[in-house]
C-alpha cells in the first residue's frame, strides 16, 4: 500500500520477547519510584523519588494520539523536560536486546537505570539535577496511532506537537530539549527545522541526516542491509510501517521523496551540542554535514575517539551535556559559552589518542588541503604530479581485486579535516562502476593499523569485527560512488567535500575515461615519522558491513576497473594537512 509516493506494509504487534521491557505495557497512570528501588537487579538504584507519568495520550495536528512517559522528580514545581524521540520502545530500557547490546560493546547495565529509551537519556540522572524525561512511542509505534514513517520530516511536525503539548503543562518551565545517539539524533534535525516555539536546545550524539545519501544508496549504490535491520526490527504496533526497502527499490534516484527525508537544514536556529566521531560507518558523515549546514548561530561540536554508546553515558560526558543544558535551558551562567566551539580527537591507533582538542572551527584554521598524486607505475603517492601518464588496475573477479597506493612520511604529520579522492577511472568491460576507497595507516613495517572503538576486545568482537561491523573497529576512512552516479552538485559540493546530485545516470561508454569525486569519512589521524598512509581502491567493500548480522552488498561490477595516473590524467588524494 502506497501514501503518494511512501509505500506501507503491515506493522508486526508489539509482544513480550527481547525487545519488550518492563514498562513497555500499556498502563496508564501515575505512580511514584521511590528513591533506592531498583526496576530489576542488574541496573543503578535510582537517587530520588521519581514520579512516571504513564502512556500519557498527546494528540497529534493531524488527529491521531501518541502515548509517552514522563519522568520527573518528585516534589518539583517547574522544570525543564527532555525528550528522546525514536521507534525504539518507551519501555525497551530492561528488555533483553538492549542489555545485550551493552554487553556487546562492553558496557555494564548497572550504569544505567533501566528506565532510558535506548539511546536516550537516563530519567534517574537527569530527574537527580532537576529536569523531567519525556519518552513517546512515536506514530505507529506500540500503541500510538497511525503509520510509522521512518527518518521523514512528518516525524519532525508529529515531535512538534509534543514539544508544545510539553511545554505549557503546568510542571513545565516553557523549555525543552532533545537528546539522543542515532535515531534519536536524526529526528533532533527534523524537529529543530520545524521550529517550534517551546524547543531551547537540541544534543544529536551521531546520526544521520540524508536518508537517501546515508542509509539506503551511498554513493548510490543500493545497499540497503541496515536499513531491512532498521525497517524489521525496530517498527512494532497495530497499523503499518513505511517498507523504506521498496522505496529504494523504486525510486533509485534522488526525488521528491528522499527530499522530504533530508532535514531543512537552514532552518535550524536552536542552540545544539553535536557530538561526531570519524569511525561510525552509518553516522560519521551525516553528523559532521548537518553540523556543517545548521543555521544556528550557537552550536558547538565535539568528535569524540570512541563509540557512540559507551561515549554517550560516559560519566563524565554526561556532566559536560549537563552544563549545556543547565546554560540553555535554565539560564545558569556556568561558563559554558567558553567551552571551544570545536573539540576534536586524533587517533594514533597505537594507544597515544588526543582527545578533545580545542579549535574554533573544523576543520582547524591551521589545516591545508594538499593533494597527493597517484604513480601507477610506483604505486606511491606523492605531493608532486607525475609527468607520465601510466595506469593500475585490477580485475572485479580476481584476487586481488584492488589497487593500492602508499605514501611515507618523513616526519610527525597530521591529518584533520575532509578528505577526498579525485579520480579518472575507466571500466573495460563493463559500463558502470562501483568503486570504494579506503585510506589506512600503516606502521613503519607497513603493517595495517586498527583500534577497537568499544570497550569489548573480546575474541567475540574480534570475530564480528573481522569482516564487518565497521562501526566497533577502526580501520581507516572510507568512500564510495557508483561512477554513473558522478554528477556533481554545484550548489552543495565544496572543493574539500564533494556533493553529488544523485539525479542522473550517466553510463560509460567502451574506452571512456571519467573522472569522478569520491568524499571520504572526515579523519583525525597522526603518523610519527616512518609511518605510512595507503590508498586502497577497489570493486568491493573493504569494511564490510556496518552493524554485526547484516547482509553484505554485493556491487554490481563486471570486467576490469582501471585508474589512470599522471600527465592530463593525474588522479589524487587529497588530505587535510595541519601546518602548525
Amino acid at each position: 500500500m502506497s501514501d503518494g509516493q511512501k509505500v506501507f506494509t503491515p506493522s508486526q504487534p508489539l509482544e513480550p520477547g527481547a525487545r519488550y521491557g518492563i514498562l513497555s505495557d500499556f498502563e496508564p497512570g501515575t505512580r511514584t519510584l521511590k528513591a533506592g528501588s531498583q526496576i530489576a537487579p542488574p541496573f543503578k538504584p535510582l537517587p530520588v523519588d521519581i514520579v512516571l507519568d504513564k502512556d500519557v495520550p498527546v494528540t497529534l495536528r493531524d488527529g491521531f494520539t501518541i502515548y509517552v512517559d514522563v519522568f520527573r522528580p518528585a516534589g518539583a514545581e517547574r522544570l525543564p523536560v527532555i525528550v528522546a524521540w525514536s521507534p525504539y520502545g518507551k519501555g525497551q530500557g530492561t528488555s533483553a536486546s538492549v542489555m545485550g547490546i551493552f554487553g556487546m560493546v562492553g558496557l555494564h547495565n548497572g550504569i544505567v537505570s533501566g528506565l532510558e529509551k535506548f539511546e536516550g537519556p537516563d530519567p534517574a540522572y537527569w530527574c537527580a539535577h532537576g529536569y523531567a524525561i519525556c519518552n513517546p512511542d512515536i506514530r505507529g509505534v506500540a500503541n500510538s496511532e497511525g503509520d510509522s514513517v521512518i527518518w521523514d520530516r512528518q516525524e519532525g511536525r508529529d515531535c512538534y506537537d509534543l514539544i508544545e503539548w510539553l511545554g505549557v503543562q503546568d510542571w513545565c518551565t516553557g523549555k525543552v530539549a532533545m537528546s539522543g545517539t542515532s535515531y534519536l539524533a536524526v529526528s533532533q534535525w527534523f524537529t529543530a527545522a520545524e521550529q517550534p516555539p517551546h524547543l531551547a536546545a537540541i544534543n544529536p550524539w551521531e546520526g544521520v541526516s540524508d536518508v537517501y545519501r546515508d542509509l539506503v544508496l551511498r554513493g548510490g549504490m543500493p545497499d540497503t542491509g541496515f536499513a531491512r535491520q532498521l525497517q524489521d526490527n525496530s517498527y512494532f504496533g497495530k497499523a503499518r510501517k513505511e517498507d523504506i526497502l521498496a522505496e529504494a527499490e523504486h525510486h533509485p534516484l534522488m526525488d521528491d521523496l528522499w527530499e522530504n527525508k533530508t532535514p531543512q537544514f537552514e532552518k535550524i536556529n536552536v542552540p545544539a551540542y553535536v557530538v561526531a566521531s570519524y569511525s561510525n560507518t552509518l553516522h560519521t558523515a551525516g553528523t559532521f554535514r548537518a553540523w556543517r549546514r545548521m543555521a544556528s548561530e550557537d552550536k558547538w561540536l565535539r568528535v569524540h575517539n570512541s563509540q557512540e554508546w559507551p561515549d554517550y553515558y560516559d560519566e563524565a560526558n554526561v556532566e559536560d551535556l549537563r552544563h549545556f543544558f543547565d546554560h540553555t535551558l535554565k539560564g545558569e551562567d556556568n561558563g559554558w559559552e567558553q567551552t571551544p566551539r570545536v573539540r576534536y580527537s586524533l587517533l594514533d591507533l597505537q594507544g597515544g589518542d588526543r582527545i578533545n582538542v580545542p579549535a574554533d572551527q573544523f576543520p582547524p584554521a591551521d589545516t591545508t588541503s594538499t593533494k597527493y598524486y597517484l604513480d601507477g607505475r610506483t604505486r606511491t603517492l606523492s605531493t608532486a604530479a607525475p609527468a607520465v601518464e601510466a595506469t593500475a588496475g585490477y580485475a572485479v573477479a580476481s584476487n586481488p581485486d584492488l589497487v593500492s597506493f602508499v605514501a611515507r612520511f618523513d616526519e610527525e604529520t597530521t591529518l584533520v579535516g575532509y578528505p577526498k579522492a579525485h579520480l579518472w577511472v575507466e571500466a573495460d568491460g563493463s559500463d558502470d562502476m562501483d568503486l570504494f576507497v579506503l585510506v589506512q595507516k600503516l606502521d613503519a613495517q607497513g603493517t595495517p593499523l586498527q583500534a577497537f572503538t568499544a570497550l569489548n576486545q573480546g575474541a567475540l568482537a574480534q570475530d564480528v569485527t573481522e569482516r564487518g561491523a565497521s562501526i566497533l573497529r577502526y580501520k581507516g576512512s572510507d568512500g564510495r560512488l557508483r561512477v554513473s552516479m558522478r554528477h556533481l552538485d554545484k550548489e552543495l559540493a565544496t572543493d574539500d567535500v564533494p556533493a553529488h546530485t544523485f539525479d542522473r545516470v550517466e553510463k560509460l561508454s567502451p574506452g571512456e575515461v571519467v573522472d569522478v569525486e569520491i568524499d571520504l569519512l572526515p579523519v583525525g589521524l597522526t603518523f610519527r615519522a616512518g609511518e605510512q598512509l595507503r590508498l586502497v581502491i577497489s570493486g568491493r567493500s573493504l569494511l564490510g558491513t556496518m552493524m554485526p548480522g547484516i547482509r553484505e552488498y554485493e556491487p554490481a561490477n563486471s570486467g576490469r576497473h582501471i585508474i589512470h595516473t599522471g600527465g592530463d590524467r593525474a588522479s589524487y588524494l587529497q588530505l587535510p594537512l595541519q601546518t602548525a
